[in-house]
């Protein structure tokens, strides 16, 4: 049988905090990585997701930073060299909130501040954590994406611009450092069924499911899956890909 298996492998999975980056630093664990809890403001949380990781067997570390800042991140990696290790794996998970209106409506700092924590999460996570891959010969970077960088659809504009600017660092860094035997890719969710829509029994929604092809939202799990198997050396000889994972929604065309 063919599994996943990260054992003797390191996740740093930012926004772990969030009910997506949760799923995935479990779904990594349970794989067999020891994994770097990031978080921003929620410390409690993360704190009861390292219980949780331990209790797999499976060692966590938690650590705060704000992605958006090189001299935070370059702190950050100081901190793990000094008291953890550093990844040989990392996902970018974090993401600001926001409102979303109209390119009119929208205010320009909102647009600063997806390039921020999305484009520069990346380019800052490369600068910190892409060297030690290199002297390790082999690393994963996955960053996550979303359909709504396909879609195009009215009051995404900021959040769009900010995704698809990830895609285009993603790719370019998938180039430069593949022969480095370290992959770039992307994972792309549709309308995710989160820990918050079975608590409030909003999992579906008959308007969006209809222009599904599978007829359904995609769940947390779904997405932490294919997170987990791009990690894994199943996929060794994929890089610079853009994954969606909604259920055919959108469809990349060649």
């Amino acid at each position: 049988m063919i599994a996943i298996d990260l054992t003797n492998q390191t996740a740093l999975v930012t926004g772990a905090t969030g009910e997506l980056g949760r799923v995935i630093a479990r779904t990594l664990a349970r794989s067999g990585a020891d994994i770097i809890i990031h978080y921003y403001s929620n410390k409690e949380k993360a704190n009861q997701l390292k219980q949780e990781i331990e209790q797999l067997g499976r060692k966590a570390f938690t650590i705060q930073a704000d992605m958006s800042s090189l001299e935070a991140v370059l702190a950050m990696k100081s901190e793990l060299i000094e008291a953890f290790r550093l990844p040989n794996i990392v996902v970018a998970n974090a993401v600001s909130q926001y409102q979303w209106v109209s390119v009119l409506e929208q205010s320009t700092n909102d647009y600063v501040n997806q390039f921020n924590t999305t484009v520069l999460q990346i380019v800052h996570a490369a600068k910190a954590f892409v060297p030690h891959m290199i002297e390790q010969r082999g690393g994963r970077i996955i960053a996550i994406n979303t359909e709504c960088a396909m879609q195009n659809f009215p009051t995404q504009s900021a959040y769009v611009a900010g995704k698809r600017g990830m895609d285009g660092v993603c790719r370019v860094l998938a180039k430069e450092i593949g022969e480095h035997q370290i992959t770039v890719n992307q994972v792309a969710p549709g309308w995710t069924i989160s820990e918050r829509d079975r608590q409030n029994n909003t999992e579906h929604s008959e308007e969006y499911e209809r222009t599904v092809p599978l007829r359904r939202r995609g769940t947390d799990q779904e997405i932490a899956n294919v997170v987990a198997f791009l990690a894994s050396d199943l996929a060794s000889f994929i890089t610079g890909a853009y994954v969606p994972v909604s259920g055919g929604n959108v469809m990349p065309s060649i």
